[in-house]
């Protein structure tokens, strides 16, 4: 029995033609409409009563919304695979993770000679076929730095760019018959696409013995291979197709059944008939023989490749069906966060609170760090590790409306903010977060959130209003201005100190069209654009915020001020009068506004774990940007040392809320400078230096300086003390720790003289 308990996957082999081009595309959306998974198109260029079939499959992933979408097989020989993984890749990223690349060496040589391709022996092709593989996947590999280097004989690349990654890892199928290409597979594919019509007596059983034999010499466990089959439609005897399939499942390991032919009639009984009996006969079958499922299955390479101190037979069903290892093919594009590397032991990637609660429940069992992830974006790095667990929250990203008249949404902390102003932009609505679409909800809304919104509307957390969490005991609480509500005071500006967020309650502000600016001053009098546009920007109507990047002076250029501006409304003549306030600041040396939606503004990103950069920030809140703070951040811009530099404006809005209505107590100040480094001992020693004696606090997000005193600088007064109290209550034995730790107030030890914390290194 060689079932590698794979779920079923049921689809369609359709016939490209260009008879009438529209049948092709009813019969795909037909596939979809009778619940099947995937659709599938001949390869055939050289046909010319055929349709090209990949402009087909991007005609087909336009206008459908769930089925898998693949060639049957598509032929290497006529599309050169570097090209062919670039377009993979946009196909997956443009129909949301729904593309699958089966592949062919070549057959019908005359014809494919006839195109202008070159003719190869059946061992070239083979060869041809596994250097195009290796192409693709290094294309795919966008968490590599280096050019792309595949020298063979038949596919040389040498010097391309990476990229864009897939939505999704996108499985590479093979259809092949010869021991030599089964080899291929069992080494370097994702799964065997046989045809049934072509199959002898025993075809499958050897077949799958050589993929076996050879996924295990290659350190693979055999079910990294997908078994597919291309069948023929049913006949009369419905029950005996069905248990035809059920025996293929079982006995031979197949798990994607697609049917060949164009009968509409026949894809709507496979969808309505014969594919809810299959699925339910073989998991009955694998229910009683005890079946592992594929997922929990790995091969000698992987399984060497885990770390120490973490039991990975423990981890719950539930969670280890996703779960990513350090030897897993996802494991690369998840393990960095946007800029810090990193090498966590597993990653869990629970779908519900309960789930949530499971992953912490086994991570706290574990005697590794601990790190949770809403999206990945975090500056300071603290959503990943070396050798923990990371509990990734990408998956609670769902957006919901929950009261119109009130603008109350529902948002999952694995959301981005770009996706939410997308969301939010046909209601009107809007709420302040960042300046980056790629930014997930969970961390900047229960850190702060300063935005470009922020004049007018305040910090993120200002406009929540309710949270559900699982706490450090694995209890799913509520909390609100009447449901826990000390909790919910301290989750808003230290969340990562009390629990993991599974949802927010948040109320959007109105807002329709915004102007957007994007201005670029000379900045050779580094200090005076900053005083002239800060103070420019303290006087503006409070629909205006501006945020302003500093580029230091290089030998090919002189230093500029890089000024993101957003006027909230869509008065154009006073956004204009207020923009040239803020020109004034400098020389003008270009300038582009907008007027669009702030969906527009904080445009969707897509994830991106790329890691690498390890930069050391540091943050600094102020009052104001008068001449001594002005002065002594050009210090710094000119020192060499700070690799990106940063004002944002804050203020407005943000000024009316009392210092203790949340823990972000930091209600006075109007500007935060930060700045980047590659060197925290040097960057420290000078922002000390130059801004420690301006500094009126810091601001988590950005931030990576962990000497005790920074914990009082993010939490000033009584906060702090408050915040000890909370973290007794809630968290007594610190499970929360990877986020400017505090300890809980009967902690004696940790808390030196100041009340500041003793942070991790």
């Amino acid at each position: 029995m060689t079932d590698h308990g794979h779920d079923l996957a049921f689809g369609t082999f359709i016939t490209p033609t260009s008879a009438d081009p529209q049948t092709p595309l009813r019969l795909a959306q037909l596939t979809e409409e009778v619940g099947l998974d995937l659709v599938t198109f001949q390869d055939h260029p050289y046909n010319p009563g055929f349709l090209d079939t990949w402009t087909l499959m991007t005609w087909v992933a336009a206008q459908t919304t769930r089925v898998s979408i693949a060639g049957n097989v598509l032929n290497l020989a006529l599309r050169p695979p570097a090209v062919l993984a670039k377009a993979a890749s946009s196909l997956d990223l443009l129909s949301g993770g729904r593309t699958a690349l089966a592949l062919g060496a070549g057959a019908f040589w005359d014809a494919i000679e006839a195109m202008g391709a070159k003719r190869l022996t059946p061992g070239q092709a083979v060869d041809a076929l596994s250097e195009g593989i290796d192409v693709i996947r290094a294309l795919w590999a966008t968490d590599e730095r280096r050019m792309v280097r595949v020298e063979g004989e038949h596919h040389r690349v040498v010097g391309a760019r990476r990229g864009p990654a897939p939505a999704h890892d996108v499985p590479i199928w093979v259809g092949a018959l010869k021991p030599r290409m089964l080899r291929l597979i069992g080494t370097k594919a994702d799964g065997w696409l046989p045809s049934l019509p072509y199959l002898q007596e025993g075809d499958l059983a050897r077949g799958n013995a050589t993929i076996d034999e050879a996924a295990l010499a290659a350190g693979r466990d055999p079910s990294e291979v997908r078994r597919l089959l291309n069948v023929g439609a049913p006949g009369a005897d419905t029950m005996g197709w069905i248990d035809q399939l059920v025996r293929f499942a079982l006995e031979d390991g197949v798990s994607t059944f697609i049917v060949m032919g164009d009968d509409p009639r026949v894809i709507q009984r496979v969808g309505e008939e014969v594919a809810p009996a299959v699925r339910e006969a073989v998991a009955a079958a694998r229910s009683s023989a005890g079946t592992t499922p594929a997922a929990l299955r790995r091969g000698a390479r992987a399984l060497a490749a885990r770390r120490e101190r973490i039991d990975y037979g423990a981890v719950p069903t539930t969670l280890a069906m996703r779960a990513v290892e350090p030897g897993d093919r996802a494991y690369p594009g998840l393990r960095h966060n946007y800029l810090r590397s990193g090498a966590p032991g597993l990653i869990l990637r629970p779908r519900g609170p309960e789930e949530v609660a499971e992953a912490l429940a086994f991570a706290r069992a574990q005697d590794v760090p601990l790190a949770i992830r809403s999206a990945g974006h975090g500056v300071s790095g603290r959503s990943t590790n070396d050798g923990g667990i990371v509990i990734d929250l990408a998956a609670l990203d769902a957006i919901e409306v929950l009261d119109r008249a009130e603008r109350r949404v529902r948002l999952g902390p694995g959301a981005t903010w770009g996706a939410v102003a997308e969301a939010l932009e046909p209601h009107g609505w809007a709420i302040t977060s960042g300046d980056y679409g790629g930014v997930g909800v969970g961390g900047l809304a229960t850190t702060g959130g300063i935005g470009l919104l922020g004049r007018l509307q305040g910090l993120t957390i200002d406009h929540v209003v309710a949270a559900d969490l699982v706490t450090a005991d694995g209890r799913i609480v509520r909390a609100s201005a009447t449901q826990e509500p000390e909790l919910f005071w301290g989750l808003r500006g230290a969340g990562a100190n009390l629990g993991v967020v599974t949802s927010l309650e948040l109320e959007a502000g109105p807002l329709g069209q915004v102007v957007y600016s994007v201005m670029t001053l000379d900045a050779a009098d580094t200090a005076g654009v900053l005083e002239r546009w800060a103070a420019a920007v303290e006087t503006a109507p409070r629909e205006l915020t501006s945020f302003l990047i500093l580029s230091p002076a290089r030998q090919d250029q002189g230093a500029v001020a890089h000024l993101m501006t957003v006027w909230a409304n869509d008065d154009v003549d006073t956004a204009v009068a207020q923009l040239q306030r803020l020109a004034d600041a400098g020389t003008l040396l270009q300038h582009q506004g907008y007027l669009l939606p702030y969906a527009g503004v904080m445009a969707r990103v897509d994830r991106h774990h790329q890691g690498g950069a390890e930069p050391a920030v540091r943050s600094a809140l102020v009052s104001h940007l008068d001449r001594a703070v002005a002065q002594a951040f050009a210090r710094v811009a000119g020192s060499g040392i700070g690799s990106f530099l940063q004002v944002r404006a804050t203020g407005g809005a943000t000024n009316d809320v009392a210092p203790d209505a949340t823990a972000y107590a930091h209600r006075h100040q109007r500007f935060l400078l930060t700045a980047m480094s590659a060197s925290q001992e040097s960057l420290d020693a000078l922002w000390d230096t130059e801004l420690g004696p301006h500094m009126e606090g810091l601001y988590l997000s950005f931030d990576t300086d962990t000497r005790p005193e920074r914990l009082a600088d993010a939490f000033p007064g009584a906060t702090l003390g408050r915040l000890r109290r909370l973290k007794r209550a809630w968290d007594p034995e610190n499970v929360f720790r990877s986020n400017f730790p505090i300890p809980a107030a009967d902690d004696a030890a940790a808390v030196g003289a100041s009340g500041a914390a003793a942070l991790p290194v």
